[in-house]
């Protein structure tokens, strides 16, 4: 064994399983269609797992929703358990539906584009990032409405040890990144047209009550500001938040996760492993179609083997049907603890259980 290997990090993730982890926030993300939402729901059964004395909680953020499919089990905005996994619950938010509540509940200029408010309502929602944020912001507040800490007389609430994101597309998660800043600069602009033409504004909207409008807008992006804020200096904190990486052994999926990984680390964010799936391990096939994409698998895999030598590197493989429901998952996901080995585990990629 040569000292490269002797620095090389073990290829699966049971630096995030073990009970000693101070870890809050997991995010699980990547290119779209490369099993993100397995990769996720994986991860966080083998946490639940590990640590059936502790209580976790597996949240999509993705529009197109997946965990309901993935478990067989229907989920929503409110938390719910996993059936047959009770230390483990699942949410899915939609960022946009929040953001549409959100208006209609403080009636932000509705229908009415002559109205000042309004425009800045629509600049408001534009703001690259929003979505993300606010989805966040739903997040720590069901978090927070849980937590048993906040009401001990409610015996039903729940303290998360750790919270698990099955992040949208690589774009929305680096939105969120660049926020605050993004949020200065704006609430800034609004401050300095608010002071110039504040007056104005008030006669426009109606005399006081829309300067009262006003001011609630400015108050509420404030407040996403401040909130946004110290969720990212958590999200920069290694001890308590890390992004796992999920990728193909293809062109396009390595180059995205490159990039990825560069915008991370531009953000101070921790991250050291990268989940990659759909391998074939086709050594010994008589498929010659099988025989021929296993080569260019490994083509790229040994790219990443160079590039990423001190990171976790997990291969996961192929399987023969879909990777659905409990049982299943739970086959799956023992390679992110124990490494995939072709010839001892192979029978695993025919044994899973199909779903209707």
């Amino acid at each position: 064994m040569s000292e490269l290997d002797d620095l090389s990090l073990d290829p699966n993730l049971q630096h995030i399983f073990d009970k000693e982890s101070t870890l809050k926030w997991i995010f699980v993300g990547g290119k779209g269609g490369v099993g993100k939402t397995t990769s996720s729901c994986s991860v966080a059964i083998r946490l639940a797992m590990a640590n059936p004395d502790k209580q976790y909680l597996l949240i999509s953020t993705d529009p197109a929703h997946n965990l309901s499919d993935a478990f067989g089990q229907k989920f929503d905005k409110d938390a719910r358990p996993v059936e047959g996994l009770k230390n483990l619950s699942c949410m899915e938010i939609d960022p946009s539906a929040f953001m549409e509540e959100m208006k209609s509940q403080n009636n932000f200029g509705e229908n009415d584009a002559s109205n000042p408010l309004s425009i800045m309502n629509d600049m408001t929602s534009s703001i690259p990032g929003i979505d993300e944020a606010l989805s966040f912001m739903e997040v720590m507040k069901h978090i927070k409405s849980q937590n048993a800490n906040d009401n001990p007389e409610n015996a039903n609430k729940v303290d998360y040890q750790t919270i698990i994101f099955d992040t949208a597309p690589t774009g929305h998660t680096l939105r969120f990144l660049q926020l605050p800043s993004t949020l200065e600069v704006l609430l800034s602009k609004f401050s300095e047209i608010s002071g110039k033409f504040g007056p104005l504004l008030n006669n426009l909207m109606g005399g006081a009550g829309g300067g009262d409008k006003q001011q609630d807008m400015l108050s509420k992006l404030q407040d996403i500001q401040v909130t946004v804020g110290e969720i990212n200096k958590q999200f920069q904190d290694p001890d308590l938040t890390t992004f796992v990486c999920v990728c193909i052994s293809e062109f396009l999926s390595l180059y995205e996760t490159e990039r990825l990984i560069q915008e991370l680390m531009s953000y101070n964010m921790d991250v050291n492993s990268i989940i990659v799936n759909q391998l074939l391990f086709s050594d010994e096939a008589d498929c010659k179609r099988c025989a021929s994409r296993w080569k260019m698998q490994k083509k790229y895999l040994n790219e990443m083997n160079d590039l990423y030598e001190d990171f976790h590197l997990i291969k996961m493989p192929l399987l023969g049907n879909e990777i659905r429901g409990l049982n299943n998952l739970v086959k799956f996901s023992q390679f992110l603890v124990n490494a995939y080995d072709p010839k001892k585990d192979n029978h695993i990629i025919f044994e899973l259980e199909t779903k209707d």
